[in-house]
Protein backbone atom coordinates (compact mmCIF):
# COMPACT_ATOMS: atom_id res chain seq x y z
CA UNK A 1 0.00 0.00 0.00
CA UNK A 2 2.83 2.38 0.75
CA UNK A 3 4.09 1.99 -2.86
CA UNK A 4 0.66 3.00 -4.14
CA UNK A 5 0.58 6.07 -1.86
CA UNK A 6 4.05 7.02 -3.02
CA UNK A 7 2.89 6.85 -6.66
CA UNK A 8 -0.41 8.67 -5.97
CA UNK A 9 0.92 12.22 -6.51
CA UNK A 10 2.39 11.22 -9.88
CA UNK A 11 -0.87 9.50 -10.83
CA UNK A 12 -2.89 12.56 -9.81
CA UNK A 13 -0.50 14.72 -11.85
CA UNK A 14 -1.01 12.54 -14.93
CA UNK A 15 -4.81 12.66 -14.52
CA UNK A 16 -4.77 16.45 -14.03
CA UNK A 17 -2.46 16.86 -17.04
CA UNK A 18 -4.65 14.67 -19.23
CA UNK A 19 -7.78 16.52 -18.11
CA UNK A 20 -6.11 19.90 -18.73
CA UNK A 21 -4.94 18.78 -22.15
CA UNK A 22 -8.43 17.56 -23.03
CA UNK A 23 -10.03 20.83 -21.89
CA UNK A 24 -7.50 22.88 -23.85
CA UNK A 25 -8.17 20.88 -27.02
CA UNK A 26 -11.95 21.12 -26.59
CA UNK A 27 -11.75 24.86 -25.95
CA UNK A 28 -9.47 25.38 -28.97
CA UNK A 29 -11.76 23.33 -31.22
CA UNK A 30 -14.79 25.28 -30.03
CA UNK A 31 -13.07 28.61 -30.73
CA UNK A 32 -11.98 27.41 -34.19
CA UNK A 33 -15.52 26.22 -34.95
CA UNK A 34 -16.93 29.61 -33.91
CA UNK A 35 -14.42 31.48 -36.12
CA UNK A 36 -15.19 29.25 -39.11
CA UNK A 37 -18.94 29.57 -38.57
CA UNK A 38 -18.68 33.35 -38.33
CA UNK A 39 -16.59 33.46 -41.52
CA UNK A 40 -19.13 31.28 -43.38
CA UNK A 41 -22.03 33.51 -42.34
CA UNK A 42 -20.12 36.63 -43.32
CA UNK A 43 -19.44 35.11 -46.75
CA UNK A 44 -23.12 34.28 -47.12
CA UNK A 45 -24.20 37.76 -46.06
CA UNK A 46 -21.73 39.32 -48.50
CA UNK A 47 -23.14 37.16 -51.30
CA UNK A 48 -26.71 38.13 -50.38
CA UNK A 49 -25.79 41.82 -50.16
CA UNK A 50 -24.03 41.73 -53.54
CA UNK A 51 -26.86 39.76 -55.16
CA UNK A 52 -29.43 42.29 -53.95
CA UNK A 53 -27.35 45.21 -55.23
CA UNK A 54 -26.89 43.49 -58.60
CA UNK A 55 -30.61 42.82 -58.98
CA UNK A 56 -31.54 46.37 -58.04
CA UNK A 57 -28.88 47.82 -60.31
CA UNK A 58 -30.53 46.00 -63.25
CA UNK A 59 -33.68 48.04 -62.65
CA UNK A 60 -31.64 51.22 -62.28
CA UNK A 61 -29.88 50.69 -65.61
CA UNK A 62 -33.18 50.08 -67.36
CA UNK A 63 -34.60 53.30 -65.92
CA UNK A 64 -31.54 55.22 -67.18
CA UNK A 65 -32.16 53.86 -70.67
CA UNK A 66 -35.86 54.75 -70.68
CA UNK A 67 -35.08 58.19 -69.25
CA UNK A 68 -32.64 58.65 -72.11
CA UNK A 69 -35.37 57.80 -74.61
CA UNK A 70 -37.60 60.43 -72.97
CA UNK A 71 -34.79 63.01 -73.08
CA UNK A 72 -34.14 63.06 -69.32
CA UNK A 73 -30.80 61.24 -69.16
CA UNK A 74 -27.61 61.15 -71.26
CA UNK A 75 -27.42 57.32 -71.31
CA UNK A 76 -25.98 56.27 -74.70
CA UNK A 77 -28.42 53.39 -75.25
CA UNK A 78 -32.01 54.68 -75.13
CA UNK A 79 -34.85 52.22 -74.72
CA UNK A 80 -38.48 52.96 -75.50
CA UNK A 81 -40.98 52.56 -72.66
CA UNK A 82 -42.79 49.87 -74.67
CA UNK A 83 -39.62 47.82 -75.04
CA UNK A 84 -38.75 48.38 -71.39
CA UNK A 85 -42.01 47.12 -69.87
CA UNK A 86 -41.19 43.37 -70.01
CA UNK A 87 -37.56 44.00 -69.03
CA UNK A 88 -38.56 46.11 -66.03
CA UNK A 89 -41.12 43.50 -64.99
CA UNK A 90 -38.48 40.78 -65.25
CA UNK A 91 -36.00 42.84 -63.21
CA UNK A 92 -38.63 43.50 -60.54
CA UNK A 93 -39.55 39.83 -60.27
CA UNK A 94 -35.86 38.88 -60.14
CA UNK A 95 -35.15 41.22 -57.24
CA UNK A 96 -37.88 39.73 -55.01
CA UNK A 97 -35.98 36.54 -54.05
CA UNK A 98 -32.79 38.48 -53.38
CA UNK A 99 -34.81 40.91 -51.26
CA UNK A 100 -36.20 38.03 -49.21
CA UNK A 101 -32.70 36.62 -48.69
CA UNK A 102 -31.59 40.09 -47.62
CA UNK A 103 -34.38 40.30 -45.04
CA UNK A 104 -33.48 36.83 -43.76
CA UNK A 105 -29.72 37.29 -43.43
CA UNK A 106 -29.13 41.04 -43.42
CA UNK A 107 -28.60 43.23 -40.41
CA UNK A 108 -31.47 45.59 -39.55
CA UNK A 109 -29.39 48.61 -40.63
CA UNK A 110 -28.59 47.08 -44.02
CA UNK A 111 -32.21 46.07 -44.59
CA UNK A 112 -33.37 49.60 -43.75
CA UNK A 113 -30.82 51.15 -46.13
CA UNK A 114 -31.88 48.66 -48.82
CA UNK A 115 -35.48 49.78 -48.34
CA UNK A 116 -34.45 53.41 -48.79
CA UNK A 117 -32.58 52.54 -51.99
CA UNK A 118 -35.39 50.46 -53.49
CA UNK A 119 -37.97 53.16 -52.72
CA UNK A 120 -35.82 55.59 -54.72
CA UNK A 121 -35.70 53.15 -57.62
CA UNK A 122 -39.46 52.64 -57.47
CA UNK A 123 -39.95 56.42 -57.64
CA UNK A 124 -37.76 56.50 -60.75
CA UNK A 125 -39.83 53.71 -62.32
CA UNK A 126 -43.07 55.56 -61.53
CA UNK A 127 -41.67 58.78 -63.01
CA UNK A 128 -40.95 56.94 -66.26
CA UNK A 129 -44.26 55.06 -66.35
CA UNK A 130 -45.95 58.46 -66.34
CA UNK A 131 -43.86 59.45 -69.38
CA UNK A 132 -42.52 62.58 -67.67
CA UNK A 133 -40.05 64.69 -69.64
CA UNK A 134 -38.31 66.80 -67.01
CA UNK A 135 -34.50 66.47 -66.81
CA UNK A 136 -34.27 68.51 -63.58
CA UNK A 137 -36.84 66.36 -61.79
CA UNK A 138 -35.06 63.27 -63.13
CA UNK A 139 -31.75 64.54 -61.73
CA UNK A 140 -33.38 64.95 -58.30
CA UNK A 141 -34.60 61.35 -58.47
CA UNK A 142 -31.14 60.20 -59.55
CA UNK A 143 -29.55 61.97 -56.59
CA UNK A 144 -32.01 60.34 -54.18
CA UNK A 145 -31.33 56.92 -55.72
CA UNK A 146 -27.57 57.45 -55.63
CA UNK A 147 -27.71 58.56 -52.00
CA UNK A 148 -29.76 55.44 -51.24
CA UNK A 149 -27.20 53.23 -52.97
CA UNK A 150 -24.33 54.95 -51.18
CA UNK A 151 -26.10 54.47 -47.83
CA UNK A 152 -26.72 50.81 -48.60
CA UNK A 153 -23.07 50.16 -49.44
CA UNK A 154 -21.92 52.06 -46.33
CA UNK A 155 -24.21 49.93 -44.15
CA UNK A 156 -22.95 46.73 -45.80
CA UNK A 157 -19.33 47.75 -45.26
CA UNK A 158 -20.09 48.60 -41.64
CA UNK A 159 -21.91 45.30 -41.06
CA UNK A 160 -19.06 43.25 -42.54
CA UNK A 161 -16.33 45.42 -40.98
CA UNK A 162 -14.95 46.33 -44.41
CA UNK A 163 -12.91 49.47 -45.05
CA UNK A 164 -14.66 52.48 -46.59
CA UNK A 165 -15.12 52.28 -50.34
CA UNK A 166 -15.59 54.58 -53.29
CA UNK A 167 -18.83 56.54 -53.53
CA UNK A 168 -19.14 55.70 -57.26
CA UNK A 169 -20.20 59.24 -58.01
CA UNK A 170 -18.79 60.27 -61.35
CA UNK A 171 -19.77 63.64 -62.75
CA UNK A 172 -21.81 63.36 -65.95
CA UNK A 173 -22.97 65.99 -68.35
CA UNK A 174 -26.54 66.97 -67.50
CA UNK A 175 -29.17 66.73 -70.21
CA UNK A 176 -30.25 70.13 -71.40
CA UNK A 177 -34.00 70.64 -71.79
CA UNK A 178 -35.07 70.63 -75.42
Amino acid sequence: MSAFIQQLPALIGVVIGALGSYLAIVRGDRARFQRERTARWEERRLAVYADYARSLKKSVTLTYRVASYLGNDPHPHPLSPEEAVPLLAEATVARDPSGEALILLGSPQVVERARTWVVGVMEMEQFLREGTRDPQAWQALLERQRAGREGYYAAVRDDLALPPGHSARWPLQPVSPT
